[in-house]
């Protein structure tokens, strides 16, 4: 007799930092405040290496210095941008301004489009000081469709939601809504 295990999910909410190695904090936190507009923000006094916390946009990014980062990298030049890199995508508003502003801090950067059913995202990649890509794009223009109609997106177990929605599809469309409610207020005209 064979028992099927069933797995779920982790309990996972949603993506609370993304830690990158670098040659130098300080550099890297000028970049990430100057170009990105992420705030410094206190790290715990336990850590005995040297690193840094940002925050904005719901997200962390957390340095951590180490100065023999070459030491991993066969090629010490510049690499090429490439799009389809590992790379920490932004959504904007405005991605005319994005690339105004870059050329403005004379950031080299290349540019994609992507386009579906009649809907395009344009997208703007570069490197930040060490070589990390870094994506800002409208890549919400694009729906989030279900592959499937069993509406395969897993919900949040929190009480709140599921006093709100009798299936797991319906709970998504009012998380989805609720997001974009959000979005909009926070948009300035």
């Amino acid at each position: 007799m064979v028992i099927e295990e069933v797995h779920e999910a982790l309990p996972l909410l949603s993506l609370n930092h993304v830690s990158l190695l670098v040659r130098s904090v300080w550099t890297s936190v000028q970049f990430y405040e100057d170009v990105l507009g992420f705030g410094l923000i206190k790290r715990p006094s336990s850590f005995n290496f040297h690193g840094a916390w940002l925050f904005n946009y719901g997200i962390g990014i957390h340095l951590l210095e180490n100065e023999s980062i070459d030491e991993y990298d066969a090629i010490n030049e510049p690499r090429p941008i490439n799009p389809k890199d590992n790379h920490i995508s932004f959504q904007c508003t405005d991605v005319g301004l994005v690339k105004r502003r870059l050329e403005a801090m004379g950031m080299r950067y290349t540019t994609a489009v992507v386009e579906e059913e009649g809907i395009q995202v344009d997208q703007v990649f570069f490197h930040d000081p060490d070589g990390y890509m870094i994506e800002i794009c409208n890549c919400d223009n694009l729906p989030v469709l279900p592959i499937s109609s069993s509406c395969p997106l897993k919900p949040s177990n929190g009480n709140y939601y599921k006093k709100m929605a009798e299936s797991k599809c319906e709970l998504m469309e009012i998380v989805m809504m609720k997001s974009l409610s959000r979005d909009m207020m926070n948009f300035s005209f």
